[in-house]
């Protein structure tokens, strides 16, 4: 699944290839994709004679601005865009298709149809599900080493469970929440509420680190990620953990273990995150 490196990553080339573009029609193949409204001819004539004039992103969850309405998208597993002329044969796994005015298409492609749309009133969006839940941005100034201190005090639960909670901070996944744990030399299946200050001054820096790197690298492409543009990421050629069980570390030379903790498949290295 896309994590916000990569979520930014499509965010930033999409506001270059939409901006100002009025719709004309709107296709869906794939109604099961609509999650609000309900009526997926709502949907379509309410998005019709609208313009994209911004390209937002809060946590994994794409915003698309008109001057009137707000269409949150997440990608889930594979979801990509792509912006086409009317005429190129439309691809295998197109579900979604935002025809414009000046004979291009924006192309919504989701092999395994996971990836969700939620239309509202532009000021409705951040006020109702799935968006209203979520916690704290880990790339803004509202993150701080005081407020990851206290949500982590609320909780007993592994640190990698933890981090993975996305109404605690948003936009970490498996990738970079193995990473970041890895720099801060923190073992997965510490009990978050044990870190202690100096800990967690650590691992909030990491966090900012690893996720600023991997957006500039235009994130990690492990399976099938491209951004909006057809590009891939490059920041998987600087993964310390993830994905490279087995392998050396980096830094010692350890063989890296693989666990479950927080549920997921996790990396680590055993004697640099010591438990």
């Amino acid at each position: 699944m896309p994590e916000l490196p990569e979520v930014e990553t499509v965010r930033r080339t999409l506001e270059e290839l939409i901006i100002g573009k009025t719709i004309d029609q709107v296709l869906v193949h794939w109604p099961k994709m609509v999650k609000e409204p309900d009526d997926v001819v709502r949907f379509t004539k309410a998005l019709e004679g609208e313009t994209f004039k911004a390209v937002a992103r809060r946590g994994k969850f794409l915003i698309l601005y008109t001057d009137d309405l707000a269409l949150v998208s997440h990608l889930r597993m594979e979801g990509r865009y792509g912006v086409y002329p009317k005429s190129e044969t439309i691809e295998k796994h197109t579900h979604v298709i935002f025809s414009f005015t000046d004979g291009t298409e924006l192309r919504y492609k989701d092999v395994r149809k996971f990836g969700t749309m939620h239309l509202f009133k532009r000021g409705d969006e951040l006020g109702q599900l799935p968006l209203s839940q979520l916690g704290v941005e880990p790339l803004s100034d509202a993150f701080s080493p005081k407020i990851l201190q206290n949500l982590l005090n609320k909780t007993a639960r592994p640190i990698k469970a933890a981090l993975l909670d996305q109404k605690l901070i948003v936009g970490l996944g498996n990738i970079y929440v193995d990473e970041s744990l890895f720099k801060a030399g923190i073992h997965p299946e510490r009990s978050a509420k044990t870190l202690t200050k100096e800990e967690v001054e650590k691992l909030y820096s990491e966090i900012k680190a690893t996720l600023s790197e991997a957006v500039e690298r235009g994130g990690s492409t492990i399976r099938s990620y491209v951004n909006s543009q057809g590009q891939i990421g490059l920041f998987q050629l600087e993964l310390f953990v993830y994905g490279r069980r087995g392998e050396e570390c980096k830094v010692c030379a350890t063989p890296l273990e693989r666990i479950i903790a927080g549920g997921r498949g996790t990396v680590y290295c055993p004697q640099c995150q010591p438990k």
